[in-house]
């Protein structure tokens, strides 16, 4: 397999590649991305990395991921040269009964809060496969959380734009507003440098009972919420193998149910039955494709994706080469289909982090952890300041849905990671937030390495599209004019953006056949690269 190809594109690309031999770190924020290389220096491993990239995020992208979200993430081991896939996704309360929403799910709130799962899964990962003690692993996150970090512009325009949330809720409004939040301020968070110490000490333990436990379902309850004790004490990570399909002589590797994993995939087995390079990249044959195969891959995913302990999901099905060749065969080229089979959208939401990590020793990560929408529920759980999700409003209260809402069960996620593998280890590893828009920016990053070999800056450069609802199409004005003729004429209705104003914030590691290290990080956002 060939591990870059050269060739001329029709954008600009920054190629802003950094490259090195034993580690790197790509996140959304230079902090995180600083503390994981300094946990591969001391000598961690890719997940000490992640998980102290991770907790940094947390304190310092509070609107996008934070201790009271969740986490997904793939990882796959050198030294077995195996992979796992872990569900770090929190369910909802035992007293959350559809009659106690007649009127639909809030969107924000204390009753649209599930359990927190990131805390387990971070400390499920650390066990299973970290090397380093979490006190070393929380130590640069403790620091930004007790000394204070100056907003960055993206943040401090977060918290300005979310101010009415965060001032309804008490603890919130303690935590993020009762200071300046101009460009340049600290912002200080006493109550969760405490809370990350004890974790820090005792474990997952120590955040799901205890005295952190009992604060969380205190200060819920005391805002109107429905979480308890016994709900934050039940919880539990997921640890599986990860799904597989093979493209063009790569094996994908993607997150499994209740993650939208499985239409990534979906997406790549369609459109590996055309032959998409010979279409040229960002030509319009090749655009209208991909979109089109998303459109049978949502209306899949809408159709049949919930938790698995509560509804039968048709993987085997859905994943295999044949019904692939059953879907492609609705595809027109020359016409949009609004609504292929399509289902009830019940997935929403676009805040997210997500960052990688790739070390010397063969170990790559995957992984991407949330609040949901921008700060979540807007509720900090008392003086833990740990911010809360509002991930129960990813479920449906339509009778007979496989997502529709039930005690105790998980709700459908957005959130995926994916590790494409190259004679059997890790080539490239790469992701990116945004909600609906996460799979369809991977389908676009993935083609354009693998299709139009694309080098990692160049595909992460790349003029991005998003599909919505029908036919509705957002895209980056760098796009070819032609290619846009092109697409109105089948029908698309395409809204322009600025030239990097697209929903996605990619970060990629590519591990080339000599065991060099090659990284970048999205310009649409405020991360880098850091290596070692």
């Amino acid at each position: 397999m060939t591990d870059v190809i050269d060739r001329q594109l029709p954008f600009d690309s920054f190629e802003r590649i950094a490259t090195a031999t034993r580690g790197a770190v790509c996140t959304s924020q230079p902090l995180a991305s600083q503390a994981g290389l300094d946990m591969l220096k001391a000598g961690g491993n890719a997940i000490d990395a992640a998980l102290a990239a991770a907790a940094v995020l947390a304190v310092v992208e509070p609107a996008a991921s934070h201790l009271g979200g969740d986490v997904f993430l793939v990882f796959h081991s050198g030294a077995e040269n195996r992979s796992w896939a872990l569900n770090g996704s929190g369910a909802a309360p035992e007293s959350a009964t559809p009659d106690r929403f007649p009127d639909g799910i809030p969107m924000r709130g204390p009753l649209s809060v599930t359990v927190p799962g990131a805390v387990h899964g971070w400390c499920e990962a650390s066990e299973r496969w970290g090397s380093l003690p979490l006190s070393t692993v929380f130590e640069p996150a403790i620091h930004y959380a007790r000394d204070g970090f100056p907003l960055g512009y993206r943040m401090s325009w977060q918290i300005a734009e979310n101010r009415a949330v965060l001032a309804e809720y008490p603890y919130a409004r303690k935590q993020f507003l009762s200071g300046d939040t101009s460009t340049g301020s600290m912002l200080r968070q006493p109550d969760l440098a405490r809370t990350l110490e004890t974790i820090a000490k005792h474990g997952s333990a120590a955040f799901y009972s205890g005295e952190i436990g009992r604060e969380i379902a205190r200060s819920v309850q005391e805002q109107g919420g429905l979480l308890s004790e016994a709900d934050l004490e039940q919880h539990t990570s997921v640890v599986q193998e990860p799904l597989r399909v093979s493209y063009r002589g790569y094996d994908v590797l993607g997150q499994p149910p209740v993650s939208q994993g499985h239409t990534l995939l979906q997406q790549l087995n369609i459109v590996e039955t055309f032959d998409l390079a010979a279409m040229g990249a960002l030509s319009a044959d090749a655009v209208h494709l991909l979109i089109e195969a998303k459109k049978l891959a949502f209306a899949d995913r809408d159709h049949y994706l919930a938790d698995p302990d509560h509804v039968e999901m048709p993987l085997a099905r859905l994943l295999s080469k044949e019904y692939a060749c059953e879907r492609a065969g609705l595809i027109d080229m020359q016409r949009a289909n609004p609504r292929p089979r399509a289902g009830d959208r019940s997935l929403s939401g676009s805040d997210t982090t997500y960052l990688t990590v790739v070390d010397a020793q063969g170990n790559a990560v995957s992984w991407i952890q949330s609040v949901f929408h921008r700060f979540g529920s807007g509720v900090v759980a008392g003086r833990t300041g740990v911010l809360l999700n509002n991930r129960l409003n990813g479920f449906t209260i339509t009778p007979d849905h496989p997502n529709t809402l039930m005690p105790g069960k998980r709700p459908a996620h957005t959130l995926n990671a994916y590790i494409v593998l190259g004679n059997g280890r890790p080539w490239v590893v790469g992701g990116a937030p945004g909600g609906d828009y996460q799979v369809q920016t991977n389908l676009q990053v993935i083609t354009g390495l693998i299709d139009f070999g694309m080098n990692i800056a160049e595909t992460i450069d790349a003029p991005w599209w998003g599909s919505d609802d029908g036919n509705d199409l957002q895209m980056e004005c760098r796009m070819p004019e032609k290619t846009l003729a092109g697409l109105r004429e089948r029908g698309h209705q395409i809204s322009l953006l600025d030239g990097w104003r697209g929903l996605r914030t990619v970060q990629l590691i590519q591990r080339l056949s000599n065991d060099a290290i090659l990284a970048s990080s999205d310009v649409r956002n405020e991360g880098h690269p850091a290596v070692w």
